[in-house]
């Protein structure tokens, strides 16, 4: 028998898209990505047009969303950003910014019971530095020095949602927020 380039030798009887050891070999790709929803809303051009001295107070919130689609092993996953920058003395709303930034993503291979973290923690993993270069972008062009989020912890996410749908007595489902 040949060994083939990378040195391993051909498994005669293992099944095609398998590994050695019996193991299927999960195939990821990255098919598309999008901004579904974007909006930015000034409320400081509201009032008298002058940004207030001193540090923001900004809250973000965070929620995932994922789907199958209509082809196999196409998933859609959107992550949903909302930011409101308030004035930390006055409370008044400075800006809002709301991103709803989607992957379309093919998976084959991988084992049922691992697809739902697997969507909800390593794809918006792959896809948050392009959402978060849109919110840089989008609060630097409306006049606010540029927001750049700290990076998010989508695994601490989905088992903070596990817990409270335990709680809840909930099943575990696609939705997260």
């Amino acid at each position: 028998m040949a060994e083939s380039g990378n040195g391993a030798t051909p498994q005669p009887d293992a099944p095609a898209g398998a590994q050695p050891g019996g193991q299927p070999q999960v195939k990821f790709q990255v098919l598309a990505q999008f901004v579904r929803d974007l909006s930015f809303e000034n409320a400081v051009v509201r009032g008298d047009g002058v940004l207030p001295p001193g540090q923001p107070d900004i809250q973000v919130q965070v929620s995932l969303d994922a789907k199958k689609r209509d082809t196999d092993g196409h998933y859609e996953v959107i992550s949903k950003y909302k930011i409101e920058s308030k004035h930390k003395e006055t409370g008044k709303v400075l800006y809002l910014v709301e991103l709803e930034y989607g992957g379309i993503f093919l998976i084959d291979g991988l084992p049922q019971d691992q697809m739902h973290p697997f969507l909800l923690i390593e794809c918006p993993r792959i896809v948050f530095p392009f959402a978060r270069r849109i919110i840089s972008d989008v609060t630097r062009d409306g006049g606010f020095p540029p927001l750049n989020l700290d990076m998010i912890d989508f695994m601490g996410m989905y088992r903070q949602q596990l817990a409270r749908q335990a709680q809840a007595g909930a099943p575990a489902g696609t939705k997260i927020s």
